[in-house]
C-alpha cells in the first residue's frame, strides 16, 4: 500500500475519531445509505443507515460530554480501489468516575468506501469487553454506575475497617499490656506535647512520679504472680483518683513505677493529687508482709515547672525522679516536693 494510500485512510480514521469523541452531529452524514454495523456492547446487527443515525444520536445524549479516546494501536488496511479499512485498540476515557473502560481495551472497526466523489462510512464495529448494554444504552453505563456503587462502598468499608485497626493497633503500642494504662511510649508523646503547649501559653505543668515501697521484697514473698495484680490495683487505683480531669494522664513508667501527668496544675494542685493518691492506696490494704505498716505503700516525688525555652521536658521527670528518691530515703511512704 503506498504512503499516499495509507495517508487518506489515516486521514479517514483521525477524521471519524474527533467527530465521535467531540459528540459532533454531523458525523451521521458521514454514514452511507448501505450501513451495517454492531453498537457499543449491543449483539445487534444495525442494517440501515437510519437505525445507526438513531444508535449514533442515542450514544451522544447518553454520554453528551467529550470522551478520550487513548489510542493504543492502529491498523490501515486497503481491501480494493474503493474500500479500506480500519482497525483501532484504544482506551474509551469516559466523563464519568470509570476505572472500567480506563482499563480495559475496546476494539473499533471502520469500513470506508468511496462512494462518487466522497468517502462514506460503509461498516462500523465497536466491541467493548464490558458486556451488554441494557435497554436504551450504547455504552453499558448503568452497569458502569451500578459498579463503581459497589466499589465506593467497598472502599468506604475497607477505609473504615483499616481506620478502626489503625485505632486498635495505636491503642495497643500506648498502652502497657499489664496493667492497661498508659505506657512509657504513650508517656513520652504526651509529656512532649504539653511541655510545648505550656510553654507556648505559660501555665505550669505537674508530674508526680511514685514507686511501690520495697517491691522486690513482695515479689519474693508473694511470688510474681501475686506482684503482677498488686501492680495492677495500683493502676486502677491511679486511674481512678489520678487521671479525672481531661488532659491529665496515668502511665506505668517502668517496672513498679507510675507517673501522673498533669497539665495546668501548679504545685499545690499536684500535692493534693498526690495526698488524694496516697491515701486511696493506703485504703485498699493489700497485705505486705515486709512493709514498715504491714500493707502495699508508695513513695511520691511532685515538680512542677513552668516550661522554659532553654529547659527540656525531661527536667521535670528529673526532678519528680530526685525528689521520689528523698521519700525513699525518708522513710518511704511519703509525698516529697521537688527543690527549686
Amino acid at each position: 500500500m503506498s504512503p499516499e494510500r495509507q495517508r487518506l485512510i489515516r486521514l479517514l480514521f483521525d477524521e471519524y475519531i474527533e467527530m465521535y469523541a467531540s459528540r459532533d452531529a454531523r458525523l451521521v452524514t458521514r454514514f452511507s445509505d448501505n450501513f451495517s454495523g454492531f453498537a457499543g456492547s449491543s449483539d445487534h446487527l444495525v442494517k440501515s443507515r437510519t437505525e445507526w443515525v438513531d444508535v449514533t444520536l442515542q450514544d451522544f445524549g447518553q454520554v453528551p460530554g467529550r470522551i478520550g479516546i487513548d489510542l493504543q494501536d492502529v491498523c490501515l488496511q486497503e481491501l480494493s480501489d474503493d474500500v479500506v479499512v480500519a482497525t483501532a485498540f484504544f482506551h474509551i476515557l469516559l466523563p464519568v468516575p470509570d476505572p472500567l473502560f480506563a482499563r480495559e481495551t475496546a476494539r473499533l472497526v471502520l469500513v470506508f468506501r468511496r462512494e462518487g466523489d466522497d468517502w462514506k462510512i460503509a461498516h462500523s464495529s465497536i466491541s467493548i469487553p464490558y458486556g451488554l448494554a441494557r435497554d436504551g444504552e450504547v455504552y453499558p453505563v448503568g452497569r458502569l454506575e451500578q459498579h463503581n456503587r459497589e466499589l465506593q462502598a467497598l472502599v468506604e468499608e475497607r477505609t473504615q475497617a483499616l481506620a478502626q485497626a489503625n485505632q486498635r493497633l495505636q491503642l495497643i503500642s500506648n498502652t502497657d499490656g499489664l496493667t492497661g494504662i498508659a505506657n512509657r511510649r504513650h508517656f513520652d508523646g504526651a509529656l512532649a506535647h504539653e511541655w510545648a503547649r505550656a510553654q507556648r501559653m505559660r501555665t505550669p505543668l505537674s508530674l508526680i512520679m511514685l514507686d511501690v515501697d520495697v517491691f522486690k521484697h513482695f515479689n519474693d514473698h508473694y511470688g510474681h504472680l501475686a506482684g503482677d495484680k498488686c501492680l495492677q490495683s495500683l493502676a486502677l487505683t491511679l486511674a481512678q483518683t489520678g487521671g479525672r480531669r481531661d488532659g491529665d494522664l496515668v502511665a506505668r513508667f517502668g517496672g513498679e513505677e507510675f507517673v501522673v501527668l498533669l497539665p495546668a496544675s501548679d504545685a499545690q494542685a499536684a500535692m493534693a493529687v498526690a495526698q488524694n493518691i496516697q491515701l486511696a492506696i493506703q485504703a485498699l490494704a493489700l497485705p505486705h508482709e515486709g512493709a514498715a505498716h504491714g500493707i502495699v505503700t508508695v513513695s511520691f516525688g511532685v515538680a512542677t515547672l513552668v516550661p522554659q525555652r532553654e529547659q527540656a521536658p525531661q527536667e521535670l521527670v528529673r526532678r519528680a525522679d530526685a525528689a521520689m528518691y528523698r521519700a525513699k530515703q525518708g522513710g518511704r511512704n511519703r509525698i516529697e516536693q521537688a527543690l527549686d
